[in-house]
């Protein structure tokens, strides 16, 4: 394993991954105050091996006032598999759900496509603003649908979560996070800080949101195999699903 400076990924991945990751970024800068997020050393980019083949992940990260992580991570191993992740996490002040997007290639097809904001409040309900805005989105239409996993219940009502199977397909897909990202940072910016009550409610589901993704098998076998089992859960725990320091009382 070895780190070294940020070569960018995107050039070599889908491009659908290419094109999300620009959306994200866009959205990011077109509405936020960014600043850089310092992630642990040596963790900001990392080359590894994955059963012979090459396996390079780049995280780029920020924050804002209403965010204290936004995380985008891109990977590639070998010419096989291309996966991008993101994750926004609000900070505890603000009642503002969780936004998270995967995709996974394999063999220059999309066989996974996941977006949602999901609520931090012990429910599945997102709060009534972003309950009208994005039930006034027009319902898409994918033919292969995918279940979600047994912990999805940290998911809202309005995660899509698919296997595109055409170029319209993945355009409504990256359309729709689009319109995601526009309604969660206009909401983020018209926020207001919470009760020390509510805060202490939305750190509970931030808990229950990071530990149930901690869940994710296939991602914490993939990085096993790869860097061997305590870097995994410490890139797990400190870089993918990182807690905020407030959280310590429900470790």
């Amino acid at each position: 394993m070895s780190s070294t400076s940020t070569p960018s990924l995107r050039e070599q991945q889908h491009s659908l991954i290419r094109q999300l990751a620009d959306c994200i970024e866009a959205a990011w800068h077109k509405h936020l105050q960014l600043s850089p997020y310092n992630l642990p050393d040596q963790l900001g980019y990392v080359e590894g091996k994955l059963e012979g083949e090459k396996l390079t992940i780049e995280n780029r990260c920020y924050q804002a006032p209403q965010f204290r992580k936004m995380h985008l991570e891109l990977a590639k191993v070998g010419q096989g598999l291309d996966i991008l992740h993101c994750v926004m996490f609000p900070h505890p002040e603000y009642d503002l759900p969780m936004f998270g997007c995967d995709l996974v290639c394999g063999r220059g097809q999309i066989s996974a496509a996941i977006v949602d904001l999901s609520p931090l409040n012990g429910t599945r309900n997102l709060p009534t603003l972003y309950t009208r805005a994005l039930s006034a989105l027009p319902k898409p239409n994918f033919s292969q649908p995918r279940a979600l996993p047994e912990w999805g219940d940290i998911f809202s009502e309005f995660c899509l979560f698919i296997r595109p199977t055409s170029f319209k397909e993945e355009n409504t897909f990256l359309l729709r996070v689009q319109d995601f990202l526009e309604i969660h940072c206009t909401q983020a910016i018209a926020s207001q800080p919470v009760s020390p009550e509510e805060k202490m409610q939305i750190l509970a589901g931030q808990h229950n949101y990071c530990t149930k993704q901690q869940k994710n098998d296939k991602t914490r076998r993939v990085l096993e195999k790869a860097f061997g089992t305590a870097w995994a859960d410490n890139y797990m725990t400190t870089v993918l699903f990182d807690l905020p320091a407030e959280l310590s009382n429900f470790r």
